[in-house]
């Protein structure tokens, strides 16, 4: 009789082999640019808002378009564009014409913390994936798509 130790385990399935290492490679990556982000003063999540806010243009956002273009899933989304109208990144604004919606939009002050992180972040992204060709980063992008695509 011969039970097998840790060390003599099958390995995992490759799904969830390929599960972990997409989650330890998203954080590796992400913690680099969160450090980038907080050289102004702003985590990666507020960094995230306020780029999807400047994508927004002049007509802002409401809440739930913010969070649909989320990279990651906030809960508390309010809360967080509560500390951020607070620090006059952002404002907020009912909707005259329906009062159920408000909108969100980027400050100049909001702005003005992103902008001086655009090159450094396009930068921080090269040098990140510079070791790959261009071609096997194309299909490992095309791979990322057909995964969320396919849940």
């Amino acid at each position: 009789m011969s039970s097998k130790s840790h060390a003599q385990r099958r390995p995992a399935p490759l799904e969830e082999r390929i599960f972990l290492a997409l989650l330890k490679t998203a954080d590796a990556l992400g913690q680099e640019a969160e450090q980038l982000t907080r050289t102004a003063n702003l985590t990666g999540t507020q960094y995230n808002v306020l780029r999807i806010l400047r994508g927004a243009g002049p007509e802002g956002l409401a809440c739930r378009g913010i969070g649909e273009r989320m990279i990651t899933h906030d809960p508390d989304i309010t809360r967080l564009l509560d500390r951020m109208e607070k620090r006059g990144l952002i404002t907020r604004e009912r909707q005259k014409d329906d009062r159920r919606v408000v909108k969100t939009r980027i400050t100049a002050r909001g702005l003005g913390l992103i902008k001086p992180l655009d090159q450094p972040m396009r930068g921080l992204h090269k040098r990140q994936f510079r070791h790959m060709a261009a071609a096997r980063l194309k299909m490992l992008y095309d791979l990322l798509e057909q995964i969320r695509d396919g849940r």
